[in-house]
């Protein structure tokens, strides 16, 4: 393929994306007030696979329709995770990172970052901790720390925020009882989750007011540094005293016949430690937001709890917590029948994906009976999320504690989201609720 058939460089406008629709793309905020979901919308109808060009970026593929998206997953060989930043980055930044780390385009070297050979090998050190067989040994504590919560919740009489007294709280508190975390230090886990996963939200930045991309980097580097060091104190111990934890098995790593190098341990431990809570607590937000906005759909799940299940997967399509995710091409393809050159870049938008009208009937509307559900969440191929079943488990084991207690809610107040082109959700949801007077005390 000549140079000029790239992404990059070719002339052929009818690639190209609106310039206010990419801008969109690239604005955190977008992704808080809706103003992605409409460029997402147009995109699918009008051009889903084309390119976005913004001055400071380098030209990327936008890939809107659940078919492509799912094939793009599917393939890494092809389609890479380590040769570019896995999150859309500018061209400022992306060079200051590689200042940073001597070349490489990533702060962090987690599996999100890794291809083969080396992803499978990694992948497999903690796979067997969350497979389902093993998931399912967990759900008796799983349930414990739920009643904890659905107490906390009924201790609110009423009225309460339900992302700040249930949804950070709750599934943070699982995973740090898997990887090994003391209690004392979770609030802790979470301000470094939101510093990560919200550095460009004004409200859990770590530097307030506007930042110049080189400042931007090395802010993130600080907050990976702070989780590297706090999670290197923790491997020490594990190394001197084992426990029956995923930081154990993280410490204690094998790779090739060799201990994992400290940064490669300290990206597990931040991947397993952001990712195992930050997309659950918005998930699990946005699963009391639709009842609170649809009486029925509380009503039908009270009646039947046999259709929880299918209330936590279509809140996991309506949430898609994780908006974007990016791609480098290994070698020259085809896609849509456009012509994608070795090195193009492709942003990968999950929500929109689990928009997509040729695969979800009236996507538009949080309904009961898709059956099946072909949300995209959690990706797919060799880099399919690792904690989904964990994920789905201990969603679905809080709304069965919890609904037997909830005749009626609704909104409070205006809700509040994060702004991230990666991860973003709910940062305040106020509700207020009305016991259930046949419900049996907890």
């Amino acid at each position: 393929m000549t140079q000029q058939t790239t992404a990059a460089t070719s002339p052929a406008l009818d690639l190209d994306i609106p310039e206010n629709l990419a801008r969109a793309l690239v604005t955190p905020r977008s992704y808080a007030t809706g103003e992605t979901t409409e460029a997402h919308r147009w995109l699918r109808a009008n051009n889903p696979l084309g390119v976005a060009r913004l001055e400071g970026f380098d030209p990327f593929w936008v890939v809107t329709r659940h078919e492509d998206l799912a094939a793009i997953s599917r393939n890494n060989k092809l389609f890479l995770s380590g040769e570019k930043p896995t999150t859309l980055t500018d061209r400022a930044t992306d060079e200051r990172a590689r200042e940073i780390t001597g070349g490489s385009p990533h702060l962090v070297r987690s599996l999100v970052q890794m291809d083969a050979p080396d992803h499978p090998k990694y992948r497999a050190l903690t796979q067997g901790w969350f497979m389902p067989q093993n998931v399912k040994k967990l759900e008796a504590a799983i349930r414990g720390i739920a009643r904890k919560n659905v107490q906390k919740f009924l201790d609110t009489n009423g009225t309460c925020d339900f992302v700040r007294d249930v949804a950070l709280g709750y599934p943070l508190h699982v995973i740090m009882s898997i990887l090994g975390v003391p209690e004392q230090d979770e609030p802790r886990m979470l301000k470094l989750t939101q510093e990560l996963f919200g550095a460009r939200d004004p409200e859990q930045t770590r530097v307030m007011g506007e930042m110049t991309p080189q400042q931007l980097a090395m802010m993130l580097k600080m907050v990976l540094d702070d989780f590297a060091s706090y999670f290197g104190a923790i491997s020490e111990a594990r190394r001197k005293e084992p426990q029956d934890d995923l930081a154990t098995v993280i410490a204690n790593a094998i790779v090739d016949g060799e201990p994992i190098s400290d940064r490669e341990a300290a990206g597990y431990y931040t991947i397993v430690a952001t990712a195992g809570h930050d997309t659950t607590s918005t998930t699990t937000a946005t699963a009391m937001a639709a009842l609170a906005d649809n009486p029925e759909l509380l009503r039908a799940l009270k009646a039947d709890p046999s259709k929880i299940g299918a209330f936590i997967d279509e809140a996991i399509r309506w949430a898609s917590p994780v908006k974007t995710f990016m791609r480098s091409a290994s070698e020259d393809t085809e896609l849509r029948g456009r012509k994608i050159a070795k090195g193009d870049w492709l942003m990968l938008c999950y929500e929109s994906a689990n928009r997509d009208e040729d695969v979800f009937e009236k996507p538009y509307e949080f309904r009961l009976d898709r059956t099946p559900n072909r949300q995209i969440s959690f990706g797919g191929g060799g880099h399919v999320c690792l904690g989904q079943h964990l994920a789905r488990m201990e969603m679905r084991i809080l709304y069965e504690e919890l609904l037997p207690y909830v005749a009626f809610v609704r909104r409070n107040g205006e809700q509040r989201i994060s702004e991230s082109t990666f991860v973003c959700g709910l940062k305040t949801l106020p509700i207020v609720w009305e016991r259930d007077a046949s419900a049996p005390a907890p």
